[in-house]
């Protein structure tokens, strides 16, 4: 019996140092969320294309699908940080194109709200009876997370 052939790989692509996981890594470190997309409360993901070369270094990023409120340009600048490893392909000098996805999520908030409701005992004339109490001062506190 033969063995399966295996694919011969002519070309070798550039990887991220660290892989995948460095990648996000990076991405999440170096993100800074516009302030125009955390008054308006957006979320959403932009979708980035651009070339590799053999030494490592990204050029030309454009955005494909963007959300708009300054993240299409974050998605941009972290794009253009991003360096991987130099690639040698027998003196072949090579571009490579790619493309990502970088998620924008509002950071978590916790918003405290109270509601402060008073009442008081609006008569000044002694009670009649004694079973009759002035009502007493009344707070009502609404948290909410």
């Amino acid at each position: 019996m033969s063995e399966p052939k295996k694919k011969k790989k002519f070309l070798n692509l550039p990887q991220y140092t660290g892989g995948k996981k460095a990648f996000n890594e990076f991405l999440r470190s170096q993100i800074v969320y516009p302030d125009q997309a955390l008054k308006a409360g957006v979320e959403g993901s932009v979708y980035v294309e651009y070339e590799i070369d053999d030494n490592g270094i990204v050029h030309n990023p454009k955005v494909l699908k963007g959300i708009g409120y300054g993240c299409d340009e974050e998605a941009l600048r972290l794009v253009s940080l991003l360096r991987y490893e130099k690639v040698k392909n027998f003196g072949v000098r090579v571009k490579t194109t790619t493309k990502t996805s970088i998620h924008f999520k509002l950071p978590a908030q916790t918003t405290l709200q109270y509601t402060i409701k008073t009442t008081t005992a609006t008569s000044t004339k002694k009670p009649e009876t004694p079973t009759e109490v002035p009502q007493p001062v009344v707070y009502n506190y609404t948290i909410q997370f």
